[in-house]
């Protein structure tokens, strides 16, 4: 039976409030599919249906972070910047793993905590779709994971910028909607794997 983790990578002020740092036009655009999403999985677990979890990633840097060497003061942890929306905040149990590089398993407990949930598949979503959520799928598939990317889950700074990240992780990960993912599932059919086939069936 497979066990999905859906990864929300970065939703936070910096990047989905206008008045963020880092302010990346597509936040705004996904975020109420994501809210959609949420609520899907939500009713799912309320049901006792516990094989697809809810991961929030939330970028946390120390005030002096080496990547600030690159890249604007953004999403400092204990601020403002690095809170994640309100629209998709934590709920109950969902675990939030906090990061200071664009990779949400580079030097955090992220893997370990797949691991120890028995997780298989890996779902990316969030921010942005050619840094952040590039970076963190192919980690994942580093080690093994399954991944799939939900085309209007992600979202970047520009058009171009989300296409070009597309492209880039449909050479190594399953790009679908977030319709085909949630239509899989209810028809019992492990969405990595896709497709009708009867034999795809959800053990």
């Amino acid at each position: 039976m497979p066990r999905h983790a859906i990864l929300v990578i970065d939703m936070l002020n910096d990047f989905a409030n206008p008045k963020g740092a880092l302010y990346c036009e597509g936040a705004g655009i996904i975020t109420p599919k994501l809210q959609e999403l949420f609520k899907w999985v939500r009713d799912r677990r309320a049901v006792g249906k516990d094989d697809i979890q809810i991961v929030h990633i939330q970028e946390a840097h120390r005030k002096n972070d080496a990547d600030f060497k690159v890249r604007p003061v953004h999403a400092v942890a204990g601020t403002w910047g690095s809170q994640i929306i309100d629209e998709l905040a934590p709920v109950d149990d969902e675990y939030v793993v906090p990061k200071r590089r664009h990779s949400a398993f580079a030097y955090t407990d992220l893997d370990l905590y797949l691991r120890e949930e028995d997780i298989d598949t890996v779902v990316v979503t969030g921010t942005w779709t050619n840094v952040c959520v590039r970076s963190t799928a192919t980690d994942a598939l580093a080690r093994a994971y399954k991944v799939i990317t939900l085309s209007d889950g992600v979202d970047s700074k520009t058009k171009e910028m989300h296409e070009w990240g597309l492209k880039d992780l449909s050479i190594f990960t399953k790009v679908i909607t977030i319709a085909e993912y949630q239509d899989a599932w209810d028809k019992g059919i492990d969405p990595w794997i896709g497709g009708g086939d009867p034999e795809n069936k959800v053990k």
